[in-house]
């Protein structure tokens, strides 16, 4: 989950693991362009995922001032499971909801029946509000269902990953195992 929380806290990760994955050449220019990235948050999304292991300069190949990378044995793994997301989610406007630092981790989580203090101390660093309100956009795009439990003497919501939503959750599960 640490890795997961890690990859997704900058913006473009996911979709240059992806483009990685779809074989799309290692160079900046061919990746912003299919990313649809400007340059300063792709340059640091990179960066990101260099620091994080799942990517090496290629040795060899492209001029110094323009490097060449590719995915490292961790870094093709975590990528199969970037395009997997991205079948499920290909519309741009959908998957700007995945480019949130939250999204990915919840639906990770919440693939069985979750209350809110399970998805927090699942997550880790994440505030009630951030927490709070990456629910509400899940909920409102109709990844996750919000359900009240009334077995208890007080009464408490669940969350649960639906549709697209459970559709991520096993993708990235499918990647775990």
């Amino acid at each position: 989950m640490q890795l997961l929380v890690n990859l997704t806290s900058k913006t473009w990760s996911l979709k240059i693991l992806a483009q990685l994955h779809a074989r799309i050449p290692g160079r900046q220019a061919p990746l912003i362009a299919s990313t649809g990235a400007s340059r300063s948050s792709f340059a640091a999304s990179l960066d990101h995922l260099f620091h994080l292991g799942l990517l090496e300069r290629n040795p060899g190949h492209g001029h110094p001032l323009r490097p060449e990378f590719r995915l490292t044995d961790k870094g093709k793994a975590v990528a199969a499971m970037a395009s997997r997301i991205e079948e499920i989610v290909p519309d741009e406007e959908a998957f700007a909801v995945l480019r949130r630092s939250w999204t990915v981790p919840i639906l990770a989580i919440t693939g069985t029946p979750s209350r809110f203090s399970a998805i927090k101390s699942g997550l880790g660093p994440v505030t009630d509000r951030a927490l709070s309100k990456s629910l509400g956009v899940l909920e409102e795009r109709e990844w996750l269902r919000r359900d009240i439990d009334l077995s208890q003497r007080t009464p408490f919501p669940i969350y649960h990953a639906v549709n697209a939503g459970l559709k991520i959750n096993q993708a990235i599960s499918a990647g775990v195992r």
